[in-house]
């Protein structure tokens, strides 16, 4: 998403441009190249995906819309394992209209994990439960703490359900360094993102994602309470940002990984 104006075509030529040798890659873009074209692209260019995103929103309260998101979910497992990632990434959903009901919806994420931990886990995929920042709490992710989705997720075991830890999400919560520890302990932390946090927010503040550098977080000590905590898997850098998309691609995933190693590697 980071260069979402690239073909996938082109961001496989792009990384291998930029010595990158592994991609996270999004649903939306995959289904329209193929699956399985996807899976072969990415395969024969030499590059490792890391995670695909994404799965979830499992807070519906109708039961017929309930059963539509396991089955897009059981879709989305079986697509990650094609592409041969371990980690299916899960946005968990907010609140349904008309309702007030966290604790509800919170309850109804941990019923959804316990019908996908286990048909995922025997496709080799993991659920990497992401909390999101709380001002996207009532529309699109009720979890909004590393505590919370550690809550869910120990729930059952750390080879099913795990969390993404991702800097743009927990930087602000003086709490997030012991639950990455606590996470770590574990074997729950399935990936760590990395973005900036940069203010003024833009209208809908979905694409307020900083470059890295550009904002309020100090990535590299993130990037240390995640190695402290035993994490030794790919980091990767997601950013939602209409500045960075209306640029040249090949020139963002290159200030990109300058950017990774001035601050994070």
């Amino acid at each position: 998403m980071t260069v979402r104006q690239l073909s996938l075509e082109e961001l496989v030529d792009a990384c291998a441009e930029s010595g990158v040798r592994g991609v996270g890659l999004w649903r939306e873009p995959v289904r329209a190249h193929g699956v399985r074209a996807t899976a072969n692209l990415v395969r024969d260019a030499g590059l490792t995906v890391t995670t695909l995103c994404r799965g979830g929103f499992f807070t519906a309260i109708d039961p017929d819309a309930r059963a539509r998101a396991l089955d897009d979910n059981r879709r989305a497992v079986d697509e990650a394992a094609m592409l041969g990632t371990d980690t299916l990434v899960l946005v968990s959903g907010g609140l349904p209209a008309g309702s007030r009901d966290l604790r509800g919806a919170r309850e109804r994420i941990a019923d959804a994990l316990g019908e996908l931990g286990p048909y995922a886990a025997g496709r080799g995929v993991r659920l990497a439960l992401e909390p999101l920042h709380p001002m996207y709490a009532s529309d699109r992710c009720v979890v909004s703490t590393l505590a919370q989705a550690l809550d869910l997720a120990e729930r059952f075991p750390a080879e099913q359900v795990g969390v993404a830890v991702d800097t743009y999400h927990v930087w602000w919560d003086d709490t997030a360094p012991a639950q990455i520890a606590r996470a770590g302990a574990g074997g729950r932390i399935h990936t760590f993102q990395l973005a900036d946090w940069t203010t003024p927010l833009p209208e809908g503040v979905l694409t307020g994602r900083g470059q890295i550098g550009d904002g309020a977080i100090d990535i590299r000590e993130w990037q240390g309470y995640v190695a402290a905590a035993g994490y030794t898997g790919p980091i990767e850098v997601e950013l939602f940002n209409e500045g960075l998309w209306a640029r040249d691609g090949r020139e963002v995933l290159a200030e990109t990984v300058r950017r990774f190693v001035e601050h994070a590697a």
